[in-house]
């Protein structure tokens, strides 16, 4: 399996700064933070051969260079549950993003398990100009744009700051559990803030790192879509 450097050089050598999410997620699985299966497809026979391997229900993405944020295009299709809603939801796919992106180069879909719903969060990275590569905790999906509650820490992190970072939002009491539900698992939230500050302090060439939504769970969490850009 290819080494996070490995994809970022090879990304690099094609003149790209945004890596697709196979890449992202190929890079997150190589620093041991979990990520939900996922292989490209070219084609809608492709896409219905492999959500058959995968199992239902499934995500279909599009794979794009060119289209950044994939829900905005239609590029995105949850909870399908059988080889016709997989062939449907490939063709809606294409002709939405090709009607979005006329010149987009498309690579097809990635196909993907479908994580159980768990607590969203985010961990993101931006290298701020004075300081260096910053992280960023919060609650993720539709939450982080909306509600806004983060905190930031300084690379490199320890545990202590990971802690820290996780316990200083707003919506810290949900992740204890909250009106019956389960409290997540901390200290998974944890390992994948340190795995990201190691990783990004030992690698310049990043610039940035979003992993959301994690789906944080009483026994894990698992990043559901990643996306990494390099410095220009």
């Amino acid at each position: 399996m290819a080494t996070p450097n490995d994809i970022i050089q090879k990304a690099q050598g094609e003149g790209r700064t945004v890596l697709t999410e196979t890449e992202s997620k190929q890079l997150l699985k190589g620093l041991g933070i979990p990520t939900t299966e996922m292989r490209l497809a070219a084609t809608e026979a492709e896409a219905v051969a492999t959500a058959a391997e995968i199992g239902y229900p499934c995500v279909l993405k599009v794979s794009s260079h060119d289209i950044t944020h994939k829900s905005d295009a239609g590029g995105v299709k949850v909870g399908l549950k059988d080889a016709a809603e997989v062939a449907a939801a490939y063709q809606a796919i294409m002709a939405s993003c090709r009607a979005a992106y006329p010149q987009a180069v498309i690579d097809g879909v990635t196909v993907q398990d479908m994580a159980k719903p768990g607590v969203e969060v985010i961990v993101g990275m931006a290298t701020d100009p004075q300081f260096g590569p910053v992280l960023m905790f919060g609650l993720g999906g539709v939450w982080v744009e909306l509600l806004k509650d983060v905190s930031f820490k300084l690379v490199p992190l320890n545990r202590a700051d990971a802690k820290a970072a996780i316990g200083d939002i707003r919506a810290a009491r949900l992740l204890e559990g909250f009106r019956g539900s389960d409290p997540v698992d901390k200290g998974a939230l944890e390992d994948i803030l340190l795995r990201v500050s190691d990783f990004v302090a030992a690698t310049p060439a990043v610039a940035e790192m979003d992993l959301n939504p994690i789906f944080a769970y009483s026994d894990g969490a698992v990043a559901v879509d990643a996306r990494v850009i390099l410095g220009a």
